[in-house]
């Protein structure tokens, strides 16, 4: 198993390939959300992809991404479907708070959970903001980690 953070201009042909297609496959095809999956947000300088790599193949993978002059934000949380279970969502949040540590340390951390991953984020110190919201027909809820709590 082998955690790499790269920025966008540091990720290869097939590295890029892979990581996009896992998206697709989860966000588009496996949610049925018909929507353009890639933004420029994935380009930015500051965008941090953070990848969990194990036999040549992405298991798991989040953007980390500074979202306002105080906020950075994880999105495009995912454990392949063939590595669910394995309790990597917890190690791969682990290590996007680190990330935001590392390159955003004065930032709160901001996230757009899927309602049914609601008590997950609060485990790891997170707070509901607003009112529920339906994206792309699936419920989300804002939430947000103040920095002093991180």
């Amino acid at each position: 198993m082998q955690w790499v953070v790269k920025a966008f201009s540091d990720l290869d042909t097939n590295m890029l390939f892979e990581l996009l297609k896992a998206r697709v496959d989860i966000f588009v095809v496996e949610q049925q959300c018909p929507y353009p999956e890639l933004d420029e947000t994935d380009r930015q300088s500051q965008t941090k992809h953070l990848i969990l790599i194990e036999h040549n193949a992405i298991c798991a993978y989040a953007r980390v991404y500074e979202k306002s002059a105080s906020e950075c934000a994880i999105g495009r949380v995912l454990i392949v479907k063939s590595e669910r279970g394995r309790g990597l969502a917890k190690e791969l949040m682990s290590k996007a708070l680190a990330v935001c540590e590392a390159h955003f340390s004065d930032s709160d951390i901001v996230l757009s959970a899927q309602v049914y991953l609601v008590p997950f984020y609060h485990s790891l110190g997170f707070i509901c903001e607003g009112e529920e919201y339906l994206e792309d027909g699936i419920p989300h809820q804002d939430m947000r980690l103040k920095r002093a709590l991180v």
